[in-house]
C-alpha cells in the first residue's frame, strides 16, 4: 500500500476528514501552471496582448504567451461568452501608473486596436477604492475581462479574481481541497493570489467554454493528487494524456466552486498541439463542380435567393504591397478577418458581428484583393482632378458641421452609394434577389436599399439619383447591369456624376454568386478598373433584418451638439 494511502486509512480510523488530509497533502504540491483563454484567431490575439499588456510570444509554441510572469495558453475556438459574470470574472495585471495606462488606451480611440474600456458609474475610467487602491477594467476583443491595479515596479501579472455565490465556502474549499493558503482577500495557490468576492447576481456562470476556460495547476504527481482530490468528494475526470497533447504529459479536469473549471497537470505538461499554426480551421480547396444552371419559368437564369457577402469581409480594395499573386492561406485569411473585427470592436461586441470567426459558417475568403483588373490588383493612375477630389473630400471631413447636410450620406442614413453598398462589412451583408419577367430586384441589407432593375429595353428617366439609373440585360447566363445618371451626392473615391458602373452577376456554382463591378470615370482614373468577390447562398439561416438607422440615433445629435460646442469655443472670448 502506498504511504499516502496508509496515511489516509489511518486518518479515517482516527475520524479525520478527507478534506483535512488533502489540505496537508496537496499544499506542498500545487502551483499555477497556466490560464487558458479562448480566442478566435491565435496570431491576432498574441499581437493584441503584446501590444497592450506585458506579454510576449513563446518561440515554437503558437498557442502560448508569457504575460508578466503568468503563462497564458490559447485555445482556438469561439467562446460562448465573456468572462464577466462567470466564476473566474477577470484576471489582473499591475501597473505603476494606472491613470496613465488608461489614458494611453483611451487615446487609441477607434483606431482599430480592439480595446474596450469599462467606465465606472460616474463615467471615469479609474477609481480608487479602500483596500484596492487605484484600479480600472478593460476587455480583450474575445471577452476576457482584465483589471489593471496600481502597484510599484514593472507591469506584471497580479491576481486571478473569482466570483462566488458564497465566498466563505469557496475559500474553505480551496484551502481544504487544494491546500491553498487563506488570505484576507481570498487564497494563494503557490505564489499567485486568488481574490474571491461575492457575485452580485447569486451563482455565477461556470467557466467551461467561456473566454477564460480554466485555470491549470501543476502537481509533482498528477495521479496521486487527482486521487486525493477525488477522495475529498470532488468529481475528477482523468488523469489521462489527451490525443493532441504535446508529449505524454497527463491532465485531470475538475469543477471547483461555482463552476470554476480547474485542470491538474503534471510538471512535463507542454500544452496542446494544433495544426495550421494553432488555428482550428481546415484548408479548403475550392473545386468548381459542374452544375445545371437553374432557369425561371420564363427561361432566364435563376439567380434568386438569399445571399450573404460575409465570406468576403476583410478583402482590401487593392492588393497589399507585401503580397504576391497567390491567394492567402486559410490562416492568413482568418487573421485578416479577425483584424477587421478588432477594428470595429469599439462599436459593438463581437457577438453582434455577422462576420465573427466561429459565428459565421462560411470560411473567410482567401482572395487577396477586390481589384482584379488591372491584374496586379492596384487601381489605375489617378488624374489631377481625381487628386483634387480626394483632397477636397478629406478637407470636408474636417469642417465643423453647420447642420445635417454637412454630414455624409452614411451618417444621415441615406445611402452608402454604389459600388460601396454591395461590398462586405462587419455586419448587414445580406443580399436578396428576386426576379419577374422583365425585372430583377436587388435588395441589400445595409440601409435596406432596394434597386429595381429592368432587363428589357427601357428609356432612362434622365433624372439624377443617389444610386443612379440601372438598366440590365442578359448576356448568356450573366446579368449585366449598366448604371449611370448619378447625382454626385454620394461620391466614390471622388467619382460622382460622371461615373459609370457596369455590374455582372453570374452563378459560378449552385451556391456561389460572382459579383463583378467595373468603374469608369475619366475625370478621376485614367482607365476603367474592375473589382470582384463572391456571395454565398444561405437560405436556411440568413434573413434580412431591419436597419433601424435613425431609431435612437445619438450619433447625429451628439455630432451636431459637439459642433455647436466647438463653435462656441472658437467664437467666444478666451477671457484674457
Amino acid at each position: 500500500m502506498k504511504i499516502e494511502n496508509q496515511i489516509r486509512w489511518v486518518a479515517k480510523l482516527a475520524g479525520i476528514g478527507a478534506g483535512l488530509f488533502c489540505a496537508s497533502f496537496a499544499q506542498a504540491e500545487l502551483s499555477v501552471h497556466h490560464i487558458e483563454l479562448a480566442v478566435s484567431q491565435a496570431d491576432t490575439a498574441k499581437k493584441w496582448y503584446q501590444m497592450h499588456l506585458p506579454c510576449r510570444a513563446v518561440a515554437d509554441r503558437p498557442m502560448r504567451m508569457m504575460c508578466g510572469g503568468m503563462q497564458i495558453e490559447l485555445v482556438a475556438r469561439q467562446s460562448i461568452g465573456g468572462s464577466q459574470g462567470t466564476s473566474v470574472n477577470h484576471i489582473s495585471f499591475s501597473y505603476p501608473d494606472v491613470v496613465a495606462k488608461m489614458a494611453a488606451l483611451e487615446s487609441i480611440g477607434v483606431g482599430g486596436a480592439g480595446v474596450r474600456l469599462q467606465r465606472f458609474d460616474d463615467g471615469s475610467l479609474t477609481r480608487e477604492d479602500e483596500g484596492r487602491g487605484v484600479h480600472s477594467f478593460i476587455f480583450d476583443p474575445w471577452g476576457t475581462r482584465i483589471e489593471l491595479v496600481q502597484a510599484p515596479g514593472d507591469p506584471v501579472f497580479n491576481h486571478v479574481h473569482l466570483h462566488s455565490a458564497d465566498p466563505a465556502a469557496a475559500k474553505d474549499w480551496y484551502v481544504e481541497t487544494l491546500g491553498a493558503t487563506a488570505t484576507a482577500q481570498g487564497v494563494d495557490i503557490g505564489d499567485i493570489a486568488f481574490h474571491i468576492s461575492q457575485n452580485a447576481e447569486g451563482r455565477p456562470a461556470g467557466t467551461r467554454e467561456r473566454a477564460i476556460d480554466h485555470v491549470a495547476l501543476v502537481a509533482d504527481d498528477v495521479v496521486a493528487t487527482s486521487s486525493d482530490i477525488g477522495t475529498a468528494g470532488v468529481k475528477v475526470r482523468g488523469p489521462d494524456s489527451p490525443a493532441n497533447a504535446r508529449g505524454d504529459a497527463q491532465r485531470s479536469l475538475l469543477a471547483g466552486p461555482d463552476g470554476v473549471r480547474i485542470a491538474i497537470v503534471d510538471s512535463q505538461w507542454d500544452g496542446i498541439a494544433y495544426d495550421l499554426g494553432g488555428q482550428a480551421v481546415a484548408e479548403v480547396v475550392a473545386i468548381a463542380e459542374p452544375f445545371e444552371m437553374p432557369r425561371t419559368p420564363w427561361g432566364e437564369p435563376d439567380i434568386q435567393g438569399m445571399w450573404t457577402g460575409n465570406a468576403a469581409h476583410g478583402i482590401p480594395l487593392e492588393r497589399p504591397d507585401d503580397l504576391a499573386g497567390q491567394d492567402l492561406s486559410s490562416d492568413q485569411a482568418a487573421a485578416r478577418r479577425e483584424q477587421g473585427t478588432l477594428a470595429s470592436i469599439w462599436g459593438y461586441e463581437r457577438e453582434w458581428r455577422d462576420t465573427t470567426l466561429g459565428y459565421d459558417k462560411f470560411q473567410a475568403s482567401r482572395q487577396v484583393a477586390l481589384v482584379v483588373d488591372p491584374p496586379e490588383g492596384k487601381l489605375p493612375a489617378i488624374t489631377d482632378l481625381g487628386e483634387k477630389a480626394l483632397a477636397d473630400a478629406a478637407a470636408r471631413r474636417l469642417v465643423i458641421a453647420a447642420g445635417p447636410e454637412d454630414l455624409s450620406s452614411w451618417v444621415r442614413c441615406i445611402t452608402r452609394g454604389l459600388p460601396t453598398m454591395m461590398m462586405s462589412g462587419v455586419y448587414n451583408n445580406g443580399l436578396q434577389i428576386q426576379q419577374s419577367p422583365g425585372y430583377v430586384a436587388v435588395q441589400k441589407e445595409m440601409i435596406h436599399e432596394t434597386r429595381l432593375i429592368p432587363t428589357t429595353a427601357k428609356a432612362r428617366p434622365g433624372i439624377k439619383q443617389w444610386l443612379g439609373s440601372s438598366r440590365g440585360r442578359w448576356e448568356g447566363d450573366t446579368l449585366v447591369v449598366e448604371v449611370t445618371d448619378f447625382n454626385g451626392r454620394s461620391k466614390y473615391r471622388g467619382a460622382g456624376e460622371n461615373m459609370k458602373i457596369t455590374e455582372r452577376y453570374r452563378l459560378v456554382g449552385a451556391d456561389t454568386l460572382e459579383y463583378q463591378f467595373t468603374v469608369e470615370d475619366a475625370t478621376i482614373w485614367e482607365t476603367p478598373w474592375t473589382g470582384m468577390f463572391h456571395f454565398k447562398r444561405d437560405e436556411a439561416q440568413y434573413e434580412l433584418v431591419e436597419y433601424a438607422c435613425h431609431e435612437g440615433n445619438y450619433g447625429m445629435t451628439n455630432i451636431l451638439s459637439a459642433a455647436r460646442a466647438k463653435d462656441r469655443e472658437i467664437n467666444e472670448p478666451s477671457g484674457e
